[in-house]
């Protein structure tokens, strides 16, 4: 079976190497971005099976990131999991409201990032 490819994006790079390493280790594939552009990009050319994405972020920010991604007929279907330190009601409802799936707020346990992420990928 092909392994689920998980793209995180974060301006975090030692955060991303936690998670890459942690990710790799329950049998994901993992690429990465460090801004909202190469992101987007990055979406667009691997599509991904589930997106982690920051809001606050260099050139575009978490939330630009998934309104593009959400509008786009092929890449719509993505989920995004919001993974971010905005932890306000406000925050977290402005992230649905652009179409983010989940939401979780940063520090966070990665059992509790990786139940999320099986939500969205059930058969890994």
């Amino acid at each position: 079976m092909d392994k689920k490819k998980v793209l995180i994006i974060d301006d975090e790079q030692d955060l991303i190497d936690l998670l890459t390493l942690r990710l790799e280790n329950e049998g994901y594939e993992v690429s990465a971005a460090l801004n909202g552009t190469e992101g987007l990009e990055k979406i667009k050319s691997e599509k991904p099976d589930i997106v982690l994405l920051d809001v606050m972020m260099p050139e575009l920010n978490g939330y630009q990131v998934c309104r593009k991604l959400k509008q786009d007929d092929n890449l719509k279907d993505i989920p995004v999991v919001m993974l971010t330190a905005k932890a306000q009601e406000s925050d977290k409802f402005w992230g649905m409201e652009i179409g983010a799936d989940d939401y979780v707020t940063k520090p966070f346990e990665f059992s509790q990032l990786s139940e999320v992420i099986k939500k969205y990928l059930p058969n890994k």
